[in-house]
């Protein structure tokens, strides 16, 4: 204890005198947390003849690691941690022999009910053809009685040649019941006609703001009424749609983005059970993948209620933590239109709620995405030339909300997808920090996927988070070509390493449901950059080592949501949430892949 007392005060005097930078002040502090437990410490773990790779930059690698009460007791080599007085009888000892051992991962960007529920859903992804489209509908449809809603999504028409659905597709398969299939980034999705009359859209409907509702002019002309912002203006700017004497222009089934709000109340609310069962669902998926803690950002999506998310943290979350069922930890994102309400909850609970549930920040939207066409970009679009995608919340109101949450303490996250919304949101958080002065926000990007050039550079030198999702680019590389032109698509696209070279915190997710959580997969992405069909790597100059995309699944995970004090890396003193692997770390490196064998949190294995 003296020797405790001796490290505490020197803790505080170099604290005092500014002589430790951020990862020495995590250090020591873990090291103080660690002898002061070892005094009369008795291990409930521990781990020998492990890979153990720790992301503590203080200690990169070890051999074994000792738990006690779900946190880490300590971790070294095995004379440092096994041959001290740490075991006892009722001691559990397990050697790994030689296997790889990694932090929990942590998916920085899930919306983990939407997930759940979709797994009871109909399931569209992977779909490549019209016919087994049309087949996985009708199956549905067989279960469900007359009037009930069918739901599901996952479609990517670009897996079929880029055709859209509409919904004479469904209609004669689907005569007594509405339908609702998403797309698979969220921001499109497919009504039959039985819910476009539900919830009154006809030819005469107006596009919302923000959105496109798509028509097709009688005769079999598509028409896409494009959106587009004016490279010195936030104003809406509208293509007006071909006319055509004597047609009329019906609502071919397709919603963009904002348009979705106005079919979406029209689906009944899931109930209280089945959004319960949809987070046990969705956990026990997690786990499998090796993923202890998820960024949860809610079932929030353009054109979806703000209560949603609110209705899951008390229905589900707060149910799940009380009652003992809750087995990921979870950070959560709400809509930043109801941002006091999230300071009022934080100012009276603090930012963790218990061992399994923090409060993150507030989230917004800046544009779309670019399967849809609506990601917002500074030139059209190479297959739509009028269009420059969608501007979801106007810049006065998304800034002044952002100052609001900002000058509370709250963390922001913005969704921006295009060029041109990447640098209005930089744009927009240098002036906000501007205003309310320094300190540690950690402001957030979501997707940050394509980048006008100098703007990596931006995300550095602001502090400002990229929260990035890898396996999208296996989806976008074909894409990406096909909309934004060769050139476009080569230099700007899915900038892992520029971010990293200019200092930027790249944290890594997977935004499941959109694609599969799956991080390891995601890792080998980031790793070797080839999208299916592709023989070499889509921009190699970005690829990453195993090191950098481990670090973004782990501690800049965790950073990137101010959980680094509990999570993220094996030090003494955080949770014990690991994952042990399968192979090799050399064959990991090497190859890029890997395989969950087991998955612990708080030192319990909860996988397999």
């Amino acid at each position: 204890m003296k020797l405790f007392s001796l490290l505490s005060a020197l803790l505080v005097l170099l604290i005092s005198r500014g002589s430790l930078d951020f990862l020495q002040l995590e250090y020591w502090s873990n090291l103080i947390w660690s002898l002061s437990s070892q005094s009369s410490a008795v291990a409930d773990l521990v781990v020998t003849n492990a890979f153990i790779y720790t992301s503590d930059a203080s200690l990169p690698f070890a051999d074994s690691m000792a738990v006690r009460n779900g946190r880490i007791l300590r971790v070294g080599n095995y004379s440092s941690v096994v041959q001290q007085d740490l075991r006892r009888d009722g001691t559990k000892e397990l050697n790994l022999e030689g296997k790889i051992v990694v932090p929990g991962f942590i998916d920085s960007h899930v919306h983990l009910i939407s997930g759940g529920l979709q797994m009871a859903w109909v399931e569209l992804q992977g779909v490549n053809n019209k016919d087994e489209f049309v087949r996985r509908v009708q199956e549905a449809v067989r279960t469900k009685k007359q009037g009930s809603w069918v739901l599901g999504g996952g479609w990517n028409n670009d897996l079929w040649g880029g055709e859209l659905p509409v919904a004479s597709w469904i209609d004669d398969i689907t005569p007594y019941n509405p339908v609702w299939l998403s797309r698979i980034d969220g921001h499109m999705g497919l009504a039959n006609s039985m819910a476009l009359r539900l919830a009154g859209i006809t030819e005469h409907t107006e596009d919302p703001n923000g959105g496109i509702i798509m028509k097709t002019i009688s005769g079999g002309c598509l028409r896409w009424q494009s959106v587009h912002l004016a490279a010195s203006s936030w104003t809406r700017i509208s293509v007006p749609p071909l006319k055509e004497n004597g047609y009329n222009q019906e609502p071919n089934g397709l919603l963009i983005d904002a348009a979705m709000k106005l079919l979406l109340p029209w689906i009944p609310e899931v109930s209280v059970d089945e959004r319960r069962e949809a987070l046990v669902r969705a956990s026990n998926l997690a786990l499998m993948r090796g993923v202890t803690t998820v960024v949860d950002f809610g079932r929030y999506f353009p054109g979806s209620s703000l209560e949603q998310s609110w209705e899951d943290f008390s229905d589900v979350y707060r149910w799940a933590d009380t009652s003992g069922k809750m087995i990921i930890r979870v950070c959560l994102f709400f809509p930043m239109e109801t941002w006091s309400r999230l300071l009022d909850l934080i100012s009276k609970t603090g930012r963790a709620l218990s061992q399994w549930i923090y409060l993150g920040g507030v989230k917004a939207f800046a544009d779309g995405s670019l399967g849809s066409n609506s990601a917002l970009f500074y030139e059209p679009y190479a297959d739509e030339p009028h269009n420059y995608g969608i501007q979801l919340t106007e810049l006065e109101s998304l800034s002044n909300m952002t100052m609001a949450s900002d000058r509370s303490g709250l963390q922001v996250a913005v969704h921006a997808i295009g060029d041109k919304a990447n640098d209005l949101i930089l744009d927009m958080y240098e002036s906000v920090g501007s205003t309310n002065g320094m300190r540690d926000r950690r402001f957030r990007i979501e997707h940050a996927q394509h980048l006008a050039p100098g703007s990596a550079a931006r995300f550095g030198e602001q502090g400002i988070v990229a929260s990035m999702q890898a396996d999208h680019l296996l989806d976008d590389a074909d894409s990406a070509i096909k909309k934004l032109g060769l050139d476009r698509a080569q230099t700007g696209s899915y900038l892992f390493r520029s971010l990293l070279a200019s200092n930027a915190q790249l944290a890594f997710g997977s935004d499941w449901p959109v694609v599969d959580i799956n991080p390891l997969r995601s890792i080998g992405t980031a790793m070797k950059r080839i999208p299916p069909g592709w023989e070499s790597a889509w921009i190699s100059s970005e690829c990453l080592t195993l090191n950098d995309a481990l670090y973004a699944y782990t501690i800049s995970a965790a950073r990137a949501s101010f959980l680094e004090d509990d999570l993220g890396s094996l030090s003494p003193g955080k949770m014990a949430d690991f994952v042990v692997l399968s192979n090799s770390w050399d064959e990991f490196a090497a190859e890029g892949s890997s395989s969950v064998e087991a998955t612990y949190v708080g030192g319990v294995q909860v996988y397999p």
